[in-house]
């Protein structure tokens, strides 16, 4: 059971990378937008946890950057819209 839910971690977490870059790729998506960085948040996670269920540590390391860079990213992104409401 653990495994089913390791691979639905893994294929949820590549389609929350795949689909925002291909949207940020053609146009139809801003890379700096909410929706980007937390899909890459949410991916990574997801991502994280099945490879390090399948013992891949390379992949755990570079998903651990991709969350650290996603979450900068929004903490930015929220620091800036508190700063323009004033």
């Amino acid at each position: 059971m653990l495994t089913i839910m390791m691979d639905i971690f893994g294929w949820t977490g590549a389609t929350l990378l795949l689909i925002p870059y291909f949207l940020v790729s053609t146009g139809k998506v801003d890379g700096k937008s909410k929706y980007f960085q937390s899909s890459n948040v949410i991916g990574g996670v997801l991502l994280t946890a099945n490879s390090y269920y399948y013992g891949a540590l390379p992949s755990v390391l570079v998903n651990l950057v991709w969350i650290a860079i996603g979450i900068m990213t929004l903490s930015k992104l929220a620091m800036e819209k508190d700063t323009s409401d004033v």
